[in-house]
């Protein structure tokens, strides 16, 4: 199962609303495209869908800048309380080795994306972190928070005296794989930035530690209730939503194939067919659909620029995304926009 599985609770979007205030950016332009309300997110019963959350980083990541370690600044702040019930199972735990094993057993309940796994290498232990297939800038991000939360939670169940012995990112070409010097220590560990994966370690004996915290009772009771939330938040997520969920947040020119979804989803692409089959669907009518909707998105907002969108489409000058457009809506883009433009300043002066 993937994060596309699971609905997701708004404490994470409220986390980057927060940090988007911090830097003057306003809830509105994080939540634009996002189809979220503040009202929603003020419901702790409200659930959101993985998509929904990315667009919101992708809205925060263009809205400052995309500055280097942002994520991992992020994840270093969350603690055990910000997690509810899960984060609470984690410091009743009998000993740190048994928090990491619940902590991955109901990971789904947390904002994470990535599949982590626990590894025992000689006197190591490895949390290893296999980020998806996401553009750039928000694969960059949603790995970097996932590790600062892990060193933030493992210190929350270690201690004070918890150190690790590795922070390793994966190397890369540009800014986003760089990191702020208050950065380049993690608990106790310096922090690589030219790794060939994404991992951190600290010495296997840690897992036999005892916290004070410890109370099997409260342990208990967490993973009771984690197990009946992560049945609550299963999704059956259709194909089609899934295609048009896959368009939104990637920002790559080239336009999916089954195989790109079967990736995502762990799904193989025999099993992708047959719920296409059942939900009456071609996937070719999907992808033209989805980027119909994309398209009509992306020209409504005026900050976007024509040029920007053609080639956020795959399409090779804005001329080619204009006949295209036609085709879809009956309109050139700029006619489309001017007509979004007319409909909501009419809107506004009715009010």
């Amino acid at each position: 199962m993937s994060f596309w599985d699971f609905a997701r609770d708004p404490s994470g979007v409220l986390k980057l609303l927060e940090v988007g205030a911090e830097r003057g950016v306003q809830p509105e332009a994080l939540l634009r495209g996002s189809r979220l309300t503040l009202g929603q997110l003020q419901d702790p019963n409200s659930k959101l869908s993985a998509t929904q959350e990315l667009r919101v980083i992708d809205n925060l990541l263009r809205s400052v800048g995309r500055p280097p370690g942002l994520g991992l600044d992020i994840g270093l702040g969350c603690h055990f309380s910000a997690f509810g019930m899960w984060g609470y199972g984690l410091i009743s735990s009998a000993t740190l080795g048994d928090a990491v094993d619940m902590a991955l057993r109901y990971i789904h309940l947390t904002f994470a994306y990535s599949v982590i796994e626990k590894v025992i290498r000689g006197e190591e232990a490895l949390l290893t972190f296999s980020p998806p297939d996401l553009a750039p800038s928000l694969k960059r991000f949603v790995v970097e928070r996932e590790m600062g939360t892990a060193a933030a939670l493992l210190q929350d169940v270690g201690g004070p005296k918890f150190r690790l012995s590795g922070f390793f990112l994966q190397g890369g070409r540009g800014r986003i794989y760089g990191v702020p010097e208050r950065l380049q220590t993690v608990n106790g560990a310096p922090v690589s930035t030219s790794g060939p994966r994404y991992h951190l370690s600290f010495p296997a004996k840690w897992l036999g530690y005892r916290p004070s915290t410890a109370n099997p009772t409260t342990a208990a009771m967490c993973d009771q209730v984690c197990r009946r939330l992560l049945e609550q938040r299963r999704v059956a997520v259709h194909v089609g939503e899934l295609v048009k969920e896959y368009l939104t947040i990637s920002t790559s020119p080239a336009i999916p194939t089954l195989e790109t979804i079967s990736k995502l989803t762990n799904t193989s692409k025999r099993t992708l067919k047959r719920r296409l089959q059942r939900e009456g669907q071609t996937f070719r009518s999907l992808i033209s659909d989805g980027r119909s909707e994309l398209a009509a998105e992306l020209v409504r907002d005026p900050s976007q620029a024509m040029s920007g969108i053609a080639a956020r489409l795959g399409y090779s000058s804005p001329s080619c995304f204009s006949q295209a457009f036609k085709r879809w809506h009956g309109v050139s883009p700029s006619q489309y926009r001017q007509a979004e433009s007319r409909k909501r300043s009419e809107s506004d002066e009715s009010l």
